[in-house]
């Protein structure tokens, strides 16, 4: 791995690991054994960083919320969704857990991440619409945005609602998962006769997960 994804993703883990705003450019070095020169050689600061990983969190979004199209709704797909959910607020939690410092102190980024949020909010009301043509949803088209904007709300701002209203500010896989049982309650809601048993296992499978991650 050359060095500059090394810078990347030892900031990535790091952030994740002691929250952001504890870890400078110089602990990075550290922590990679290299000098603070050969990391400025590579990034200017530590936004610079945080962009380069922001990058990979664009790429997960693009890759991962792509609209089904030559197969069926199964509960196969729907779990590569809400994995893919989880991914997300797992692997860039620093960012979810920080999020409104981390945009207001860099423009730059703030407007990247507009951007691709709005990407992802049309992305998902696809993803709604065509599981509501294949009758898994039984939803009005009008009320399509307001749902896919409400589970990226969950999404992006989970993290902050539990530290906020718990006296454990760990981010754990387990709370998570937690975010996650909340989309798939809301989904549930607008499940057709057909779906619903399909909704019921999928809240079985990742409950049993986030019981199995506190046993």
């Amino acid at each position: 791995m050359k060095t500059r994804d090394k810078i990347i993703y030892a900031s990535l883990a790091l952030f994740n690991e002691q929250g952001e705003r504890n870890i400078t450019t110089n602990h990075v070095a550290a922590h990679l054994g290299i000098s603070p020169g050969n990391l400025y050689y590579h990034f200017r600061n530590k936004e610079d960083i945080i962009r380069s990983i922001f990058s990979l969190y664009q790429h997960h979004l693009e890759t991962s919320f792509q609209l089904y199209q030559n197969e069926p709704a199964t509960i196969d797909l729907l779990i590569s969704y809400f994995d893919a959910m989880f991914y997300a607020m797992w692997e860039f939690r620093f960012m979810y857990a920080n999020l409104t410092d981390i945009l207001n102190r860099d423009s730059q980024l703030k407007s990247l991440y507009l951007i691709t949020q709005e990407q992802v909010l049309k992305r998902c009301c696809h993803i709604l619409s065509k599981l509501k043509q294949d009758e898994f949803l039984s939803i009005d088209e009008k009320d399509i945005p307001p749902l896919a904007e409400t589970i990226r709300m969950i999404i992006c701002f989970w993290i902050g609602y539990k530290q906020t209203h718990s006296s454990n500010m760990e981010i754990t896989k387990s709370s998570l998962y937690e975010g996650l049982l909340r989309i798939l309650m809301l989904s549930k809601a607008y499940s057709t006769a057909r779906s619903h048993s399909t909704f019921v296992r999928l809240e079985q499978h990742y409950r049993a997960r986030a019981i199995a991650l506190i046993e």
